[in-house]
C-alpha cells in the first residue's frame, strides 16, 4: 500500500497551521492524499487560506481539555467554528454560554440566583453541567483542592446543580455553531468597549505585510486598534507554538526594558511613530494623550 493512501488524515495543534502558511510555497505541498485535518487552534482568519493553499478538503476543528466536560467539535467544516451544540435540544448535552462581568469574569446571575444564558452573538463563558454518574459530564478535579474549587460553580442552570468553568469565552451563532473568542483574562475594556486580544492578534497576523494604518482602520474599530506596537525578531512560545505573553506583559512598552523596536499610534498624525525614551516619558507624564 502506498504512503499516499495511508496518510489521509493528519493532526494539527496550536499555531502549526499559521507557521506552515508562513513558509515559502513549494510544489510538493499539494502532492498528497490528505482529505481531513483534525485538531484545535486553527484561526478563523487563516482557515480558508490554509485549506486552499494545501488543498485540504475538510477541517475537523474541536475544543476541549483533558479534564473538561464540555468538549465540542465541528464535524462538518463550518469555517471558523470550533464546535456545535444543538439549540433545539440543548439538554441532550448540557453545556451553555453564560454571561460574565468582562472585567472580573464573575458570573452574572438573575433574580433567582441562576446564571444568565447568552443569546446568539453574545460572548459568554463556556460551562458544562457536572454529573458524576456520566463519564462524559463528570469532573474529577485536580490534586490541588483549591484549584478544583475554582473550576466549579453552583446554581448555574438550575438550583442545586454544579458546573465546570472552562475559563474560555466563546460565541454561538443562530444555528448552534460555536466560535472561540478569548481566554478569560485576555479580554479587556478600553474606551467603554470590550476588546478581544485574540481577535486583534488574528487581524494583525492577517495583514502583517501591510504597513499602512489605513489597513487597520478597515478591519478594526478605533477602540481595538493597538496604541503600541513592538517588533520582535522572535518570541517565546509553548510546545504547541502559542505565544508566551507573561514577559511581554511585564515589559510593556517601556524602551528601558527591551531593545525591540517600539511604535506609538499618533492619533493626530494618523500613523505609528517610533517610541523612544523621550516620548515614553511624555506619555507616562500625561503630556501625550492616548
Amino acid at each position: 500500500m502506498s504512503l499516499c493512501l495511508l496518510l489521509q488524515i493528519i493532526q494539527y495543534i496550536g499555531e502549526i497551521c499559521r507557521y506552515l502558511l508562513n513558509q515559502p510555497v513549494r510544489e510538493s505541498e499539494t502532492q498528497h492524499c490528505v482529505r481531513l485535518a483534525v485538531g484545535n487552534g486553527l484561526r478563523p482568519t487563516i482557515w480558508e487560506d490554509f485549506t486552499k493553499r494545501f488543498r485540504i478538503k475538510q477541517i475537523g476543528e474541536f475544543y476541549g481539555a483533558t479534564e473538561c466536560n464540555c468538549s465540542i467539535a465541528n464535524l462538518d467544516g463550518k469555517v471558523g467554528a470550533c464546535g456545535f451544540n444543538s439549540r433545539l435540544l440543548p439538554n441532550v448535552y448540557p453545556i451553555r454560554l453564560v454571561k460574565v462581568n468582562e472585567d472580573t469574569m464573575e458570573l452574572i446571575r438573575d433574580s433567582r440566583g441562576l446564571c444568565v444564558p447568552c443569546r446568539p452573538g453574545e460572548p459568554g463563558l463556556l460551562v458544562g453541567q457536572i454529573n458524576q454518574q456520566d463519564p462524559l459530564r463528570r469532573f474529577d478535579g485536580y490534586v490541588n483542592e483549591s484549584a478544583t474549587h475554582k473550576k466549579i460553580a453552583y446554581n448555574v442552570l438550575q438550583k442545586g446543580d454544579q458546573a465546570y468553568l472552562s475559563g474560555d469565552v466563546l460565541v454561538m451563532d443562530e444555528l448552534g455553531y460555536m466560535y472561540f473568542r478569548d481566554r478569560s483574562g485576555d479580554t479587556f475594556r478600553w474606551r467603554g468597549e470590550n476588546v478581544s486580544t485574540t481577535e486583534v492578534e488574528g487581524m494583525l497576523s492577517h495583514i502583517l505585510n501591510q504597513t499602512d494604518v489605513a489597513e487597520l482602520q478597515k478591519v478594526l474599530p478605533s477602540y481595538a486598534r493597538p496604541i503600541f506596537l513592538r517588533l520582535s525578531p522572535q518570541v517565546d512560545t509553548t510546545g504547541t507554538f502559542k505565544i508566551q505573553k507573561t514577559r511581554l506583559q511585564r515589559e510593556g512598552f517601556d524602551p528601558h526594558q527591551t531593545s525591540d523596536r517600539l511604535y506609538f499610534l499618533d492619533a493626530k498624525l494618523g500613523k505609528y511613530v517610533p517610541l523612544d525614551e523621550c516620548l515614553y516619558a511624555r506619555i507616562c507624564s500625561g503630556k501625550v494623550a492616548l
